[in-house]
Formats: structure tokens, sequence, C-alpha cells
């Protein structure tokens, strides 16, 4: 059987929940997501978690929330879901691309900081620290730079469950953090996002532009009197919801997200050990004090060649050598994937930014060198076997 890049946790219990909101009738927002928004805040340790139907709406409303729109700038990493950058032109604001540390996978945040120099507190009104594959941003350093500069923080936490930093958890550090659940995520409710903030009026603002800018949610009118008469319209809103099918999986994955994300790590550590012998690849590095998420397992192909002294074509050479190892792992039924893209590589950002290839070297060598293990709970001692032996031995053919 093949073995696919992962696979999502489920059992009876999903099963059992979801039915509730079939039998009750009440599908839209309600009771369901109420609850899994109360766990996940009390899992994260934020004040405020509110349900969305993805993550990427999760952003756009965070940003918007936060007054971000035309004429602003948002500091954005260039190795990212193009998701993060698009949330950011919803607004009507324009993206600043960052490169990254090769490393990490994270933002440079010394060219964050350059930027922010350049820009002399004209345009940059935020920053979107992207905890990219479950590995905190130094946010600690992000929250300076956010009070020196006065900006916003957004914390495209898509892939930060479990992630934590100094014992605080991804999404927690900034004005809101925005989550996924998605199911190439840790948990799913097959689409569906979160916002976590500890600002009270932010996460009222959050509920009502997600539900049309309504005063009232659909729940709220039925438990209330008068809930016959339509709630008032003080904002514009979006229909940014999440239904309550979607919210009684998401309680049923918290019931076991603890399992899901040390079933995980326990994975990453075995791959970790694994690679020790591999010249062609290296694994993440997880900085002191950072408790990796590991929503994906990422390395980075270099071939024994130190990637960040190469030129475009250097890493165009190793790339073709990196796709034939992806290629092989497929041809035995093993799923693989590039870790994410170099978002100004991509078509609509070079040609509405002018940007090129060699803008963002550490990014474009990302794109071009990463590559995404299989990862998920369940895996079994001889699939994982599978993937290590046939890794090791191509990586030394390609």
């Amino acid at each position: 059987m093949p073995i696919p890049i992962t696979r999502p946790c489920f059992d009876e219990t999903e099963f059992e929940l979801v039915r509730k909101p079939l039998e009750s009738g009440w599908l839209v927002q309600g009771p369901y997501v109420a609850e899994f928004e109360r766990l996940f805040g009390a899992f994260t340790g934020a004040p405020f978690a509110k349900a969305t139907s993805n993550c990427t709406t999760a952003l756009h409303l965070a940003l918007e929330g936060l007054g971000i729109g035309p004429g602003d700038r948002v500091i954005v990493p260039s190795f990212t879901y193009i998701a993060s950058a698009n949330a950011v032109e919803y607004t009507g604001a324009r993206v600043a691309f960052c490169d990254i540390d090769l490393a990490t996978f994270n933002l440079d945040l010394n060219q964050a900081e350059a930027l922010l120099e350049a820009d002399g507190g004209r345009t940059i009104r935020a920053i979107m620290p992207v905890h990219l594959f479950g590995l905190c941003v130094d946010m600690p350093r992000v929250m300076d730079l956010a009070r020196r500069y006065q900006l916003k923080v957004v914390e495209d936490a898509a892939c930060g469950l479990g992630a934590r930093l100094g014992g605080q958890h991804a999404g927690t550090f900034g004005d809101a953090g925005c989550f996924s659940f998605h199911p190439r995520k840790s948990i799913t409710t097959g689409e569906g996002g979160m916002v976590t903030t500890a600002d009270g009026r932010l996460a009222g603002t959050l509920s009502s532009l997600r539900d049309h800018g309504a005063g009232k949610s659909d729940l709220q009118r039925h438990q209330e009197e008068g809930g016959s008469l339509l709630p008032g319209f003080a904002a514009r809103g979006y229909n940014y919801r999440m239904t309550d099918l979607q919210g009684a999986l998401g309680v049923a994955q918290m019931g076991k997200v603890a399992r899901i994300l040390e079933a995980r790590t326990t994975l990453a550590a075995r791959y970790d050990a694994a690679l020790q012998g591999c010249g062609a690849l290296s694994p993440t590095l997880v900085p002191p004090g950072h408790v990796h998420g590991y929503q994906s397992y990422v390395c980075l192909y270099h071939g024994g060649e130190a990637v960040d002294q190469l030129s475009l074509a250097g890493v165009d050479r190793l790339n073709r050598r990196r796709n034939t190892l992806m290629a092989r792992l497929e041809s035995l039924g093993i799923a693989t994937r590039q870790g994410t893209h170099a978002v100004p590589t991509l078509e609509y950002y070079q040609a509405r930014y002018g940007l090129a290839d060699a803008d963002f070297p550490k990014a474009y060598a990302a794109d071009r060198l990463s590559i995404a293990l299989p990862l998920y709970v369940g895996m079994t001692d001889g699939e994982f076997n599978l993937v290590v032996e046939s890794l090791l031995n191509l990586a030394k053919e390609v």
C-alpha cells in the first residue's frame, strides 16, 4: 500500500460527534463551534479563540480587524504558502517580502529589521511571522521590533499547533494568531481556521466580521428572546463562519490533540536520528527553548554542498537531483512534497511587484531543495523503515 504524506487521525469519536449536528438540525455556526473555540483557547492559552472557514480567512480578518488596509505594507516571509501574501492583498495593503534563514525555514529577522530601517516608519504597519512547518519564529525579537517600530503582529500559525517557545504557545505572542485545520495539519476539520487573541475588543470585531458584520450570531438570536428579528449590521463583513459539522469534528480532534502531537514528535525524533548518517540531507534546526509542533517533517536536500553559497544555477543543479530523488521515492509508493512556495517566484507576485528569482535567494533555495517526508499518527515501523532505507539509499545515487 502506498505511504501517504499524511493521514488524518480519526476514530469512532469523530463519527459519533459529527452525527450530533445532523440529528439536531443545527448545522451552521453553533454550540459545537463554541465548544471547539473554548477547547482550543484553553489548549493554546489564548483568552479568546474565534473559528473561521479556513486559515486564509482568519488571516484576512485579523489584518482587517487590526486596521491594516490600502497604503500599508506588511512584512511576510518569502518562503511560505501563497495564502500568507494573498491575505495581505485582500485588505488592499501590499506585501513587503523578506528572506528566510535556511536552517529553520523561518523569517530572517536581521533582514526584517533592515526593511524597517529602510522604510523609516512610512508604510510598514505590520509583520506576519510564519511559524513554518511547526517551528516558532523568534517571537521575543519580533515583539521587540513591533514595539520599536509600532507594528501590528499577526502570527501565521497555520502549521503552529503544538509549537512553543519558552513554554508559550505559537499564536499567543502578537496581536493575533491564525491557525489552519486543513487535512495536512495535525488536527483537521476538513477546512477551517481559528484566530487567537488576548484583545477582547479585537475578538468582538472578529466575531462580527466573520458573520457579515452582524451584531449577533444566529445562535445568539436563537437562544435569546426576540430572535425572530434580524440583527443590526454596523460593519461590512464576510461569510467566514465555520459550520457546526466542522465544529463537532474539531471537538473530537481536541480530545486527542496531545496524543497526536506526541506521536508526531516521536516520529520526528526517529527521522532526526536516521538522517544523522546522511550526507545529502539536513533536518530543520530546532533552536534551544523551542518545541517543534511538526505539522510537517521537512529537510533540505544539499547533496553535501553549502547551499547558501551557491548561485541560482547551482541551486537549479541540485534541484534536478532533488526532483529525481522525489520521483524515485514516488515510484516506490512513498509520497513526498516540496516544503512550500517561494512566493516571490510565483507568476502573480513576480508580475505585480516586479520581482526576480534572485531577489530572495534563500527562499529560492528552500523552494527548490526542501523535502517533506511522510508523517502521521499510526505510521507503522515497517512504513517508517521503508521510507528511511529508501531515502538513504537513493540519496547516494542521485
